[in-house]
């Protein structure tokens, strides 16, 4: 089976393509226009793909209210928080969005975003932002999904938490909207991620089971995750990018840093290359190593029609000559 690619603002997306990876700015401009704008210039640096925004607003998300449910509990990086008051911290303010893309487009990326409610895909769609990110903690605002996907944009829709079930509704509701293009990704919702809870063996059942793209969104610390998911089939990686992490922020913790992102993209592209094909026999940088197998020689001097004794002959390097089993038979 081969699964149908994508395209992403003219770049192909799919198995059979160099990952396609997303450098998310998230909350980690810090409030700063100006570090949000240095955000997009490293990470094309690094050799992104695209970077991703997030576009919300407080009370698009919550209300205010310090009831224990609007309070974050659970052993997260935000505990004793309340939820509007992280998203305060977290915005991304939206008049920053068309000044990022025109960064981005002189940097040789594309920007991107993930939208939460309705209002924020018209904004982003106005904006033609070429592709849109379902959140995994959106997954089922069926609503939102069906908005994003009358918009005819490639849809990224993420799976953190999400049952076969779950996904299946909300894919469903992507293409009875009209989404033509769609990528999968595999994700982990906690923050940071552990590695062992990733199970990464479930992207080829996604692709066969879906029959799309399949990426990660990833929040594991470091990029082991991320080269393994590509190796497994994943085309996409998205990974959380700071400026430094010791200047603190709410996703600072699992993201990483220029140099440790355009390190990521030099992996994950090599992992992609090492995949090949189903190849047997000697690859073109082999053909010269089939001289180091060992044929038949004779190893003393012998005269003239003499009969070859034990000893006046052996298998040793270089090839060549009769192969090495053919030895009993010679002596």
């Amino acid at each position: 089976m081969t699964t149908p690619g994508m395209t992403i603002d003219g770049r192909i997306v799919g198995p059979e393509h160099p990952p396609y990876v997303i450098a998310e700015i998230s909350a980690n401009h810090l409030g700063s226009y100006e570090r949000a704008e240095a955000m997009v210039q490293a990470s094309a640096t690094a050799g992104v793909d695209a970077v991703k925004l997030q576009t919300f607003t407080p009370d698009g998300l919550t209300v205010r209210s310090d009831r224990p449910e609007f309070q974050i509990t659970g052993g997260t990086l935000w505990d004793g928080a309340l939820l509007i008051d992280l998203y305060e911290e977290a915005m991304t303010p939206w008049e920053w969005t068309p000044r990022l893309q025109e960064v981005a487009r002189e940097v040789g990326v594309t920007l991107l975003s993930s939208p939460f409610d309705e209002t924020a895909v018209d904004f982003l769609d106005g904006l033609d932002v070429p592709a849109l990110k379902i959140a995994s903690f959106e997954l089922l605002d069926l609503p939102l999904v069906r908005r994003a996907a009358q918009t005819g944009r490639p849809l990224l829709i993420s799976t953190g938490m999400a049952t076969i079930n779950e996904i299946d509704l909300s894919i469903g509701a992507a293409r009875d909207a009209g989404a033509e293009e769609i990528c999968l990704l595999r994700c982990n919702s906690a923050y940071p991620a552990a590695a062992e809870e990733m199970d990464l063996k479930a992207i080829p059942v996604m692709a066969e089971r879906w029959e799309v793209p399949i990426g990660i969104s990833d929040h594991t610390i470091g990029p082991t995750t991320a080269i393994a998911a590509v190796a497994l089939g994943a085309s996409v990686v998205e990974k959380h990018v700071t400026m430094r992490r010791e200047d603190g922020g709410p996703d600072a913790a699992f993201s990483c840093e220029p140099a440790e992102l355009a390190s990521l993209v030099d992996s994950v592209h090599e992992a992609w290359t090492s995949l090949g094909s189903a190849r047997f026999g000697p690859s073109a940088r082999e053909e010269a190593s089939l001289s180091f197998r060992r044929s038949i020689r004779v190893v003393r001097p012998v005269s003239a029609g003499s009969r070859l004794e034990v000893g006046d002959v052996r298998s040793v390097r270089p090839a060549g000559g009769l192969d090495p089993d053919d030895l009993a038979r010679v002596v």
